[in-house]
């Protein structure tokens, strides 16, 4: 064999070698994590992230990643700071693959929609955001999973009215909204005053400013208002406080109801006996004795890949969310997958694949969620989902589940929806969409 033949072949080895090193490189799917692991909302952050990472860890190990490609991620810590969400956005936009963004915090994610609009990847606001984003006709690429903020006031006020025997015994009664001084606790003000007009009942919304360990003035005006509930929508050491500070003012738990980021062990647990009784809105459950968490137990953290630092969380209220934000996401990819190809996909392609995301019970339990969460079906104009929601009370120990799977009532919450999409779409000069394909 000539040296120039020779020289020929190794030079071809060589590209095809590096060529396959960029196959395998490129068989993944990245997920950019705007994680908080210190500061005042340390305990949802790595709570959720937690469970995020451990359900991707899980499909990694068991199933080698969806369709052959390996899920990976990056954590850039925001400390729940917007401009800080921004810069770790900037930064991590630039690695290829991106499945999709999940920020847990309204003012990262109001901070980005525009951002991912133009960069056609999907941002997830799981249980929160900005409520007009359900409108997929406007917001293309933002998709409020499972339950946004007018939905949620309507399924507590929905609650309230079966506690008292229907919507017309609530004409007359009195509800506080204790709500956190933030973008994300302000969003259900019109919406709490418009069902107060709707059915008759008086609405007093007090603000405890960030990041809510001083309320002793806001339960003393409660006191005096004396309402038949309390909406407790807080959100880290706001919860405990609240709980604590009512106790001392004599408001009993059982009368506060607790919004969705008012529910996890990390709100009750530090408030002691003060939170007994206390009730709160939920989309998951807590508890360790799903298939799937159980499942995470075992080839995740008793292998020693456990993300969470203390394993005694696993099973807690934000650790499923985040595992069950790990599914939807997963399940996502594997929608995508069938339509474009087992390979790395586009944004554009996963946007898609959340507008056709759904699963039923039957589903849910074939991945090891049954009684996880009720269902999700996400179409190309409803970005949320149609999601259900049930109530949850502490007992001292533990939550256990006291309602129904209850929904919100569409009729009104759709068309006040629309209108303030269609505001924004004007403002911003969008062209509303008439089918998926736009």
């Amino acid at each position: 064999m000539s040296l120039s033949k020779k020289i020929r072949m190794t030079a071809a080895a060589v590209v095809l070698a590096v060529t396959g090193l960029q196959s395998v490189q490129a068989a993944e799917q990245f997920f950019p994590l705007q994680s908080y692991r210190v500061g005042a909302y340390a305990a949802g952050g790595t709570g959720f992230f937690g469970g995020f990472i451990d359900y991707l860890n899980l499909v990694n190990t068991r199933d080698g990643g969806v369709g052959g490609v390996k899920l990976t991620w990056e954590e850039g810590e925001t400390q729940y700071e917007v401009e800080r969400g921004v810069e770790v956005y900037e930064r991590l936009k630039q690695h290829p693959g991106i499945a999709s963004w999940n920020p847990l915090s309204v003012g990262i994610a109001y901070a980005l929609i525009d951002r991912v609009s133009a960069d056609k990847v999907p941002l997830l606001t799981i249980n929160h955001g900005r409520t007009d984003t359900t409108d997929g006709r406007v917001f293309k690429y933002v998709f409020p999973l499972l339950l946004n903020p007018y939905s949620e006031t309507s399924g507590i006020v929905n609650y309230l009215a079966s506690k008292e025997g229907g919507t017309d015994k609530l004409k007359g009664k009195k509800i506080v909204v204790l709500y956190h001084g933030s973008p994300y606790g302000k969003e259900t003000i019109p919406i709490y005053e418009l069902l107060a007009k709707k059915y008759g009942f008086t609405v007093q919304q007090i603000e405890v400013p960030h990041p809510g360990n001083e309320q002793q003035s806001q339960w003393l005006t409660i006191r005096r208002a004396k309402p038949d509930y309390v909406v407790l929508r807080g959100w880290g050491v706001m919860n405990p406080v609240a709980l604590k500070t009512a106790q001392k003012t004599g408001f009993p738990a059982s009368r506060i109801i607790g919004n969705v980021w008012s529910n996890s062990e990390e709100d009750v647990i530090p408030a002691g006996d003060a939170a007994k009784g206390y009730v709160a809105i939920t989309t998951v459950a807590a508890g360790a004795q799903y298939p799937v968490i159980q499942e995470i137990q075992k080839t995740v953290y008793d292998a020693g890949k456990g993300n969470l630092a203390d394993p005694k969380r696993v099973g807690s209220v934000y650790h499923n969310l985040g595992v069950l934000n790990g599914i939807l996401n997963v399940e996502a990819i594997r929608i995508a997958q069938a339509k474009f190809g087992k390979r790395t996909l586009t944004g554009d392609e996963i946007r898609w694949s959340f507008e056709n995301l759904k699963i039923d019970e039957a589903r849910a339990a074939a991945l090891g969620a049954k009684g996880l969460f009720h269902s999700i079906n996400v179409t190309w104009d409803n970005h949320e989902g149609n999601g259900r929601v049930a109530f949850q009370q502490w007992d001292g120990a533990k939550w256990n589940v006291v309602s129904d799977w209850i929904a919100p009532d569409w009729k009104l919450l759709r068309p006040i929806i629309e209108k303030s999409s269609e505001a924004y779409a004007k403002e911003k000069s969008i062209k509303l969409r008439t089918s998926i394909n736009d």
